[in-house]
């Protein structure tokens, strides 16, 4: 399966047109599309399947839980798939069977080791700040992002470990946050503030065969080694993030990239 990957558009202030690309089966938006939500209608009647998670920015200045579900109801009438703790099965041109899974798999702040937790943390309340969300009434404040980031870390880890009701010929991860540091951006490194971009899901990594992720505002397209005896030999980890264009984060951004599965 061919697919194309988009995320970190930030359409409510990026001046960019997405276009199908030819010969792509599948279109994925990995997050922070638009926080205003209405760059989502650009992506009605793509002439492919699109799959999407959301991002952080989707849920900016909103209560987190009615967003989730407006953004649900919002896409769903564009014709865009919105998953958040579920999985769905495609099948390509050539007759193959792909397992998707898909969580925005917020950060849990353990990607420094649960020692530097704590610093993490703190760094992350920046972000959320600057997020202004709620939650129940209350801030959707760091705390708040590790509570749901671990829900959504034991979710995909079962679903990962238990075998589908049909076999397939792959198993594709998709999620906003990265699930390594090795897709940390290489502008600020292994900082506390990384922690807010990535998990330490490298031991979820061999049991699938594609990660999809955005988040970072740069890009990344790299493979992940197993020992001998992991289900996969390997697991390819690709992020295809625009990110701001002010900032030059978009130079050398190629939105015609297609990822093969």
């Amino acid at each position: 399966m061919r697919i194309q990957l988009l995320s970190d558009l930030h359409l409510e202030s990026e001046d960019f047109e997405p276009q199908p690309q030819p010969g792509a089966e599948l279109l994925v938006l990995a997050g922070d599309i638009d926080s205003s939500w209405h760059g989502y209608a650009r992506f009605a009647g793509w002439p492919v399947p699109v799959l999407a998670v959301a991002g952080n920015h989707e849920f900016d200045g909103r209560d987190f839980d009615e967003a989730a579900a407006a953004l649900r109801l919002h896409c769903a009438r564009l014709g865009i798939r919105l998953l958040e703790r579920e999985s769905v099965e495609l099948e390509d041109d050539q007759g193959r069977r792909v397992r998707f899974h898909g969580t925005a798999r917020w950060c849990d702040f353990d990607a420094l080791g649960p020692a530097r937790r704590a610093r993490a943390l703190r760094a992350g309340a920046y972000f959320q700040r600057v997020m202004a969300a709620r939650r129940g009434g209350l801030p959707f404040d760091a705390a708040a992002v590790r509570a749901e980031a671990l829900v959504c870390g034991d979710w995909l880890a079962s679903v990962l470990a238990t075998p589908g009701a049909t076999p397939c010929a792959a198993t594709v991860v998709i999620t906003h946050f990265a699930p390594s540091l090795r897709s940390a951006d290489p502008r600020y490194g292994a900082s506390p503030s990384t922690a807010s971009f990535c998990n330490a899901d490298d031991g979820l990594l061999p049991l699938a065969d594609l990660w999809l992720h955005g988040h970072l505002h740069c890009r990344h397209d790299y493979r992940a080694l197993h020992p001998a005896g992991a289900p996969r030999s390997s697991t390819r980890i690709v992020s295809q993030a625009r990110g701001l264009a002010g900032k030059e984060e978009s130079a050398g951004y190629d939105a015609s990239k297609l990822i093969e599965v």
